[in-house]
């Protein structure tokens, strides 16, 4: 776990996806359990957004990518029920088609590029995710 840690204050964590939707994914966690994001203190949403701000910089930056997805999700779709930030850069369109066992399959709209990727998700590699800890946490 130590080397996915991108970012850590006496409030939050920010760490690497073990399962992330695409290279770079990143999780901002406060360190309260706290199920709900309404729930929230003032403080510790406050040290939150700093450091999603701060992480989703260093993330755009390590990945060349200025467009993300910064999502927090309350009950319906959160699979985990405490606070947490997903910072995922963007699709890029255009870029390689997945390839499965019969034939290339390339998506139509970004709709179809969600399901796909979704769909296609495995576990970080440990090489991968120390190389993007590194250059992410060299942004920072």
């Amino acid at each position: 776990m130590e080397q996915r840690v991108l970012y850590e204050t006496d409030e939050v964590v920010a760490i690497l996806d073990i399962l992330p939707l695409r290279p770079g994914h990143t999780l901002v966690i406060p360190k309260v359990h706290i199920p709900h994001v309404t729930d929230l203190p003032a403080d510790i949403a406050a040290a939150t957004g700093v450091a999603v701000s701060k992480v989703g910089k260093a993330v755009s930056e390590a990945m060349q990518n200025t467009a993300l997805n910064i999502v927090c999700n309350q009950e319906y779709a959160q699979s985990v029920p405490h606070v947490h930030f997903h910072i995922i850069p963007a699709p890029q369109l255009g870029g390689s088609p997945r390839l499965d066992a019969t034939r290339a399959i390339i998506p139509r709209t970004r709709r179809e590029l969600h399901q796909l990727e979704y769909e296609g998700r495995s576990e970080l590699d440990e090489d991968e995710g120390r190389e993007l800890a590194e250059r992410i946490r060299a942004k920072l």
